[in-house]
């Protein structure tokens, strides 16, 4: 079996194993192989295909990480789809409030910077039962 072809092959069963450990990290490893597997195709020596694997794995795999970090999954609308939906608060108690929402009673905590009166609000947080509005 060739170089390229053991590349590949190392990185296709890495993909598989993502599959079922579902974490992207195999992936970006997988990535890093592929690069490795790409080298080779292209005539590299193997000190030279094995360099351009684990940078591009690093490389790729700080890059996941470091994106991880920004999101919030509390104020990710990807990720909890009630973020950006309005709700109706009829009276605030010192800041707080309870309300109906889905079917449900929630409470309801002012963002900081905003004024507690009657009306329409926008969830921008989640944290536990506690809808962040503002």
């Amino acid at each position: 079996m060739s170089e390229m072809m053991s590349w590949f092959l190392a990185a296709g069963v890495l993909v598989i194993l993502e599959l079922f450990v579902g974490t992207f990290y195999l992936l970006m490893v997988a990535a890093g192989i592929l690069a490795g597997g790409i080298a080779a195709a292209a005539g590299a020596p193997i000190s030279v295909q094995t360099l351009v694997a684990a940078l591009v794995g690093i490389v790729a795999t700080l890059l996941l990480r470091r994106r991880s970090k920004k999101a919030s999954a509390a104020r990710d609308p990807n990720v909890s789809l009630d973020i950006g939906q309005s709700i109706t608060v009829n009276e605030w108690h010192d800041g707080r409030a309870r309300v109906m929402y889905r079917g449900a009673l929630w409470d309801v905590d002012l963002a900081p910077g905003g004024n507690p009166a009657a009306g329409q609000y926008t969830i921008r947080e989640i944290r536990g039962s506690r809808l962040i509005v503002s």
